[in-house]
């Protein structure tokens, strides 16, 4: 998934470096784009961003001039709205005086920018983490303090996600978390924030565990944490962490394999989160259920899930659909397909040829395509007519762990409401 880091100081200082050094350290969750804010004790907000690598975005840009006394680092996997300049992180609020980024997902995000244009609020982009900031620009134009408005923006947040802001005129950063990772560290000149450990063990290894319904109240000195539920104060000490940054990205485990199997709950619990508010679901389903012919088109693991899925479709919707690998897709059917017939084609990367040459073939065919597909933007979402998101984030270990059980809870999520 995403990953987000933010830092305060005491004074304003060159923080690019800073920034595009914790940038590196959380590319290792896979991104697609990357952005850098900085908010100076004048209030003044500089934002940077676009699509591509840490690297060559940060030396497009010049992320190692932007100077300021806090800052925010965002690495971006996308789910909501595709790669580009406007929906890469951070965002700002409608008058650009606040500015922030998150990890996860926010489920309900169409339904709330839709009443965020209501309200009159400018909306620049189609990501859920611009949503997270006009959630709490809400509660603010209504003249509520930051905490008080961050509490009600949490309980209109629906997902799993961390999210971190700063406000010009405030020297604070805020940040708060609801299922998704969120670590504090802290140090003589500085305090951060980050979606994960190895961003900030290089700063510093006094570490503070954040919960999910706790809100962080960063200033250059100190941490304070408070409570969703009632804005009380909670008191935690701080921890020490010896682990190296190899062990810290593995989460413990002994290798990224081991550590993403371990994550299959989580990102299954995320993957039915966004399902239950997908606004594709019941049009697949019912296209699905109207169709001649139902073709489940996939390569290696993923083909292995489109198996199973005909399992799903046959036993839970009472019809039939036939899982095919994708090389043989053309040579086996591709004389017989006609504009009544339908067909999911499932890649993790979106850009499997074998796959990619199949849907080709059936859109010729005016055959409907649907996609299922970990990589928003890839060839697979822009070919399909409606795609399903496996949101996974980055899948370091080769064989596939969170892609494949994601892709069998799709097929069975699809069918069971079909």
């Amino acid at each position: 998934m995403c990953g987000i880091f933010g830092i305060i100081t005491k004074e304003d200082q060159i923080l690019g470096p800073i920034l595009v050094d914790s940038a590196r350290k959380l590319s290792y969750r896979g991104y697609d784009s990357v952005g850098c804010a900085t908010i100076m004790k004048d209030g003044r907000i500089s934002l940077k961003k676009d699509i591509g690598k840490v690297d060559d975005v940060a030396s497009r840009l010049n992320f190692k001039d932007m100077v300021g006394s806090r800052g925010i680092v965002q690495l971006r996997w996308a789910t909501f709205g595709i790669p580009s300049q406007a929906n890469s992180q951070p965002h700002f609020d409608s008058k650009k005086i606040m500015v922030g980024a998150h990890n996860g997902n926010v489920v309900n995000n169409n339904e709330l920018r839709e009443q965020f244009l209501k309200e009159g609020m400018i909306v620049r982009s189609d990501n859920d983490g611009e949503t997270c900031v006009h959630a709490v620009e809400r509660y603010l134009n209504k003249g509520y303090n930051t905490v008080d408005a961050i509490r009600s923006a949490y309980n209109d947040l629906m997902g799993d996600y961390s999210f971190v802001i700063g406000i010009s005129g405030d020297e604070r950063l805020y940040a708060f978390k609801k299922g998704s990772g969120l670590v504090a560290g802290i140090t003589k000149d500085a305090t951060c924030i980050s979606s994960d450990l190895p961003s900030i063990l290089p700063i510093t290894q006094r570490i503070l565990s954040i919960e999910d319904g706790e809100i962080v109240i960063l200033q250059s000195d100190k941490i304070e944490l408070r409570s969703v539920k009632d804005g009380g104060i909670i008191k935690r000490g701080f921890e020490t962490v010896t682990e190296s940054m190899e062990a810290a990205q593995k989460g413990g485990f002994a290798h990224f394999m081991l550590k993403e199997i371990h994550e299959q709950p989580r990102v299954a619990r995320e993957l039915i989160h966004l399902l239950d508010n997908s606004q594709s679901i019941h049009s697949i389903s019912d296209r699905l259920l109207q169709a001649r012919h139902i073709y489940l088109i996939g390569c290696g693991t993923s083909f292995h899930a489109c198996t199973l899925g005909s399992y799903y479709f046959a036993n839970l919707a009472g019809k039939a659909a036939i899982p095919v690998l994708a090389p043989q897709f053309v040579a086996q059917y591709g004389e017989t397909l006609n504009t009544d017939d339908v067909g999911i084609f499932v890649s993790q990367s979106g850009e499997t040829k074998d796959v990619l040459n199949a849907l080709s073939l059936a859109k010729s065919k005016g055959m409907q395509i649907f996609g299922l597909v970990n990589v928003i933007g890839s060839s697979l979402t822009k070919l399909s007519e409606l795609y399903l998101p496996l949101a996974c984030g980055y899948e370091i270990s080769v064989p596939a762990t969170k892609t494949y059980t994601n892709q069998v809870i799709t097929f069975l999520y699809i069918f069971n409401n079909g």
